[in-house]
């Protein structure tokens, strides 16, 4: 076995800090009341780590790559029936969990934009845009049915985590704090993935633009859109 280089660092910053921030979320919605202005602000923080993390998916480091994990339904089948998948990085089912959270974590951010209350008279910051009708419906899509769904999948993922590192002895966790993963060796064609300042002042500057761009959204006037 050899340890090489697969998750690079934005893509590990990225990962706890979007489990942090989901932990705040509930806990802010949880409380209400107040809190709910974090709420709102954690929300934003969320979307821009979102779609920071679609972004590096295209041209961040190969591991961090949609391609890298993208399997078929042959493999995806296959490694059902037992048979291992040698690609360092996400195996099949682990790659359709990450698609899913992204999927769900991005609806959930992105309605709660929309979102609005009738009782306290607050709103998402684009709720001004829209209809009631549509805002009430991205409310009830929010609060009802993304949200379930974000628990689900959150609730799978850490069962899963906790069955291959329990039943199956594989180290899962430990990769995603230093961002070296164990591998057979010799595997050809396997390289580490690219994680040197260039690569970290890039994902600095894509989360820099997104994170303006979500302060101009949240404080643009009425007249603007």
């Amino acid at each position: 076995m050899k340890k090489i280089r697969v998750w690079d660092l934005p893509l590990r910053l990225f990962h706890w800090t979007l489990a942090a921030l989901l932990v705040a979320a509930w806990v802010t919605q949880y409380i209400g009341g107040n809190a709910m202005d974090w709420h709102f602000r954690i929300g934003y923080a969320v979307l821009v780590l979102i779609l920071f993390r679609i972004v590096w998916g295209f041209i961040g480091p190969r591991y961090a790559r949609f391609s890298s994990f993208l399997y078929g339904p042959s493999a995806i089948a296959g490694y059902l029936r037992g048979h291992p998948s040698q690609r360092p990085g996400h195996n099949p089912l682990g790659s359709l969990s990450v698609f899913a959270l992204i999927g769900v974590v991005f609806a959930q951010a992105l309605s709660g934009m929309f979102t609005n209350d009738d009782i306290f008279f607050t709103e998402g910051p684009l709720a001004r845009y829209i209809s009631k009708d549509l805002s009430d419906w991205l409310t009830w899509f929010h609060r009802d049915v993304s949200v379930v769904a974000l628990y689900v999948m959150v609730a799978l993922h850490l069962a899963a985590i906790a069955w291959y590192v329990v039943v199956k002895r594989k180290r899962l966790i430990r990769p995603m704090f230093t961002g070296d993963q164990e591998v057979e060796e010799p595997m050809p064609g396997i390289e580490a993935a690219r994680d040197d300042w260039k690569t970290r002042l890039l994902a600095v500057t894509i989360l820099g633009g997104l994170a303006a761009l979500m302060i101009w959204i949240v404080t643009l006037p009425r007249t603007y859109l």
